[in-house]
């Protein structure tokens, strides 16, 4: 198949401007929702009751840390005991006080590459490329 018969192929599949791509059966079509409507005026036949449900806590995140690097982070660097998690902090105004209440500073021990880098490394991936001889 060359490249030509390829692209009929693939633009085939492409809907026309304004094609309803989805179609609903069953409860969700708009026939049934308007029968069940004339029969019942008054009833609501769908009602939908959110409860509020206890968030459980998830430990995926420590288990993805220990398969990769083969460290528990929910281990104590210091007794070795198992820690567990407390809050989770998402206001950067209370980080920042936290870090700089226990004097951390992050400075990283190199610069970053320079920006021309990274943009002639997307130029070169997006060379054209013989694929379909």
């Amino acid at each position: 198949m060359d490249y030509l018969e390829f692209i009929a192929r693939v633009t085939s599949h492409i809907p026309d401007k304004g094609q309803v791509t989805v179609r609903y059966s069953g409860l969700y079509a708009n026939a049934h929702r308007g029968k069940v409507r004339k029969a019942q005026p008054d009833k609501h036949p769908f009602i939908i009751v959110e409860e509020e449900r206890a968030r459980v806590p998830r430990r995926g995140w420590a288990e993805m840390i220990r398969k990769i690097y083969e460290v528990n982070p929910l281990t104590c660097p210091k007794c070795q005991a198992e820690m567990r998690t407390i809050a989770f902090i998402t206001d950067y105004a209370v980080v920042d006080r936290i870090i700089h209440h226990l004097k951390l500073t992050f400075v990283a021990e190199r610069p970053p590459p320079p920006h021309r880098v990274s943009q002639q490394f997307f130029l070169d991936s997006e060379a054209p490329a013989d694929h379909f001889s």
